[in-house]
């Protein structure tokens, strides 16, 4: 298998047997445990030390790897049995080289996790159901067993290539050798965003009015009404059809702070007064204690925004726009005195990839929306104002300027330093990963099964 081509796999499988963090990380979850407890009734592809890997698990990563990279990448059952044995290799060598991995840190993982397929799935019931448990305690056994296992895996590879670095000049001949082999990387089109945002706020007079009309229900509901029946009618919340405004959380759960504490001050069978989140105001009650869970059931009502609020903010930007382009003020400087967006005002207005973590967005994967906003705009040009939402209902009215855009083009090292520097640290550390690899093989108990054994694999798996 090619380097280039070994990196890609490398990535993609990690990404693959680890908790996907992405949108389709339900399915992939559901995927790898659905294999995973097939283990009494599949056949056993090998067995690396006292880890086996199963004929369904090569199956299943190889069509979840074609699957992630869109059908670039086409690997072979013997690759990909071998990918999964190095993993297999460096889990059981952790063990034995006590690599550390506490029970608290895993269940932190674990719990962080299933809290998160619990808010998108609604009920703790329907997510154990989902993965094909009996029981949640049946699916949190199973999950510690995968974590703990990953997360082995991620310490003994980080103790292997700790000290791992590389120079300018190690950068630089990675470089020429992709150069030399014509195989430098494509890289697309990229933008850098900056951003100006104005907050549409509803009246002091609106705000009263649902705080007064939340009291109102929680003393309806205190005097014998159904807070199930309040929540199905009144609440605003748009999982209500689906959950009638219950939800089981821990404090792990992906939930607003001001949830969270509401819910964990709360005893059995009491409703919090109206409080304030991003979202709106609630109102809540706990209906059951399970341990470190709370059974909850909320109802939530957003306060309205005047239509002339909504016209004296658009009109506002509009004007600031005016004065940007007309040089009265810079952009920066517009962003530092009026932006109302607090994780951009601090940072010229520039957003930040969250995939990615910098300022780079690549066109063809940001976010179509965004997408559109600014696809015909050229370096330097601001979008018309627009009307925008949070994810938590929040109005408001933006302009967008391009700050830099960069066509698709060829890899070069002036441009895409800091890309290449990271693949060729990536595979620094990978070759490292090789060479000790090829070395533990030997003293390992390794055992190759059926077709397996005809595989021509990299490192010396068969022992011949």
């Amino acid at each position: 298998m090619k380097a280039s081509k070994r990196l890609t796999v490398l990535l993609l499988l990690v990404s693959a047997i680890s908790f996907a963090q992405d949108t389709n990380e339900q399915d992939t979850t559901k995927n790898v445990i659905k294999t995973l407890k097939k283990i009494k009734l599949d056949g056993v592809a090998s067995v690396i030390g006292k880890n086996i890997v199963l004929d369904s698990e090569v199956e299943a990563y190889k069509k979840q790897l074609e699957q992630q990279s869109e059908g670039k990448v086409e690997v072979t059952n013997c690759e990909m049995l071998e990918q999964i044995m190095d993993r297999k290799l460096l889990a059981h060598h952790a063990v034995i080289d006590s690599v550390v991995v506490s029970d608290a840190e895993v269940n932190t993982r674990v719990e962080r996790k299933i809290a998160f397929f619990m808010q998108q799935l609604g009920s703790e019931e329907r997510t154990y159901q989902y993965y094909g448990f009996d029981s949640m305690a049946e699916m949190r056994k199973e999950f510690i067993q995968i974590e703990k296992e990953a997360t082995l895996i991620e310490k003994m590879q980080q103790k292997l290539t700790e000290k791992v670095d590389v120079t300018p000049e190690e950068v630089r001949s990675y470089y020429k050798s992709l150069e030399v082999k014509d195989n430098l990387p494509d890289f697309g089109a990229e933008v850098e965003l900056a951003q100006i945002v104005l907050y549409a706020n509803p009246s002091q007079d609106e705000i009263d009015r649902v705080v007064n009309q939340l009291k109102q229900i929680k003393k309806d509901v205190e005097g014998g009404d159904s807070f199930t029946m309040k929540a199905i009618l009144y609440s605003e919340d748009p999982g209500v059809t689906q959950n009638k405004g219950a939800y089981t959380i821990t404090r792990e759960s992906q939930f607003v702070k001001e949830f969270k504490e509401a819910a964990f001050s709360l005893d059995e069978g009491e409703i919090s007064e109206p409080f304030k989140s991003d979202f709106g105001y609630h109102i809540l009650t706990v209906e059951k204690v399970k341990g470190k869970q709370r059974d909850t059931r909320h109802l939530l009502l957003q306060p309205k925004i005047s239509d002339d609020e909504l016209q004296r903010v658009k009109d506002t930007l509009v004007a600031l726009r005016k004065d940007v382009l007309t040089l009265k003020m810079t952009f920066e400087e517009a962003v530092k005195k009026y932006s109302e967006d607090k994780d951009t005002k601090s940072n010229k207005g520039l957003l930040v990839n969250p995939q990615t973590s910098d300022t780079k967005f690549d066109l063809t994967r940001m976010d179509p929306a965004l997408y559109a906003r600014i696809s015909t705009l050229k370096e330097g040009e601001i979008s018309d104002v627009f009307y925008d939402e949070t994810g938590e209902g929040e109005k408001m009215y933006k302009i967008i300027l391009v700050k830099k855009k960069t066509p698709a083009h060829k890899a070069n090292l002036s441009e895409d330093y800091v890309k290449i520097q990271d693949l060729a640290l990536l595979k620094k550390k990978e070759e490292t990963i090789n060479k000790w690899a090829k070395e533990k093989i030997n003293d390992t108990y390794v055992k190759i099964n059926n077709e397996y054994r005809k595989c021509d694999f990299k490192n010396n798996w068969t022992k011949n």
